[in-house]
């Protein structure tokens, strides 16, 4: 596989940013991907005790598209989180209360249709991230997959639409799917492990641009191919860095069947 591109979300729900490389550690998620959320109404997530909850429980685009027509950029440095939209903008340390409190009462003032309750930021204590899936440690997005689906919905298909952390060519459209168990290296010696496909639900359907709900591809995936899935996740099984045109090899090892594309 080729990487084609990489991309973080920093705060669950919100938009990507695109890297330019990226260090993957052995163990760990994507760095700094869904560090954050927010809590729609309470969730009962405690940070001494982390557990994985349901993403209703937070602010995300199956529910809440209006998410999709804010932009944010988040700081590694400084912690601070820009967002902005059509009805405003906050610069928010996310290290701090005040900062916290700060996106918070932003959200109040530009999505109140979309609360159950008091929003609230939750930061991910380490080891742990507001990821959908528990071992949802690394997405890749096989873009094959997505032309595929643009041709079954007669329009381009925005692949930013399925939030991956890596969009690859070189696989066949679906192959991705068969690759569970298989094992990957790269030349600075990080080495992957696909672990299950992911199953897509209605966030695919809002435009990641204008927020629009305006397909239904769970329900075309699974009319045309009788599942819902579109993307692999993977484990660090060796640390390594990736950028854009870097090779995943597959390790023959793994005893899993590859078919390549072109």
């Amino acid at each position: 596989m080729r990487v084609v591109s990489l991309y973080r979300y920093p705060v669950k729900g919100l938009s990507p940013e695109r890297l330019e490389r990226v260090r993957l550690e052995r163990g760990a998620y994507f760095p700094a991907d869904r560090l954050f959320a927010i809590e729609n109404g309470p969730s009962g997530f405690e940070p001494a005790a982390p557990r994985h909850q349901p993403k209703i429980k937070f602010l995300m685009l199956m529910r809440n598209a209006a998410l999709a027509r804010l932009h944010t950029r988040y700081d590694d440095a400084t912690q601070v989180l820009s967002v902005s939209g059509e009805a405003g903008s906050v610069a928010a340390d996310l290290s701090t209360a005040a900062g916290r409190l700060a996106l918070e009462a932003f959200v109040r003032r530009v999505l109140p249709r979309e609360l159950r309750g008091a929003p609230k930021v939750l930061t991910a204590p380490d080891g742990f991230r507001f990821t959908d899936s528990r071992r949802g440690f690394v997405s890749l997005i096989n873009l094959a997959s997505v032309r595929a689906v643009a041709e079954m919905v007669g329009r381009p298909v925005d692949p930013l639409r399925f939030r991956g952390n890596v969009m690859v060519e070189g696989l066949e459209p679906w192959a991705e799917l068969d690759l569970v168990g298989a094992e990957f290296a790269s030349a600075s010696g990080l080495r992957l492990k696909i672990t299950k496909r992911i199953e897509r639900c209605a966030a695919t359907n809002v435009d990641p641009q204008t927020g629009e709900r305006d397909m239904d591809i769970p329900r075309t995936l699974l009319q045309r191919l009788g599942h819902p899935d579109c993307g692999i996740y993977a484990e660090v099984l060796a640390s390594g860095e990736l950028r854009p045109d870097d090779r995943l090899e597959f390790l023959p090892d793994a005893q899993v069947r590859l078919p390549l594309g072109d």
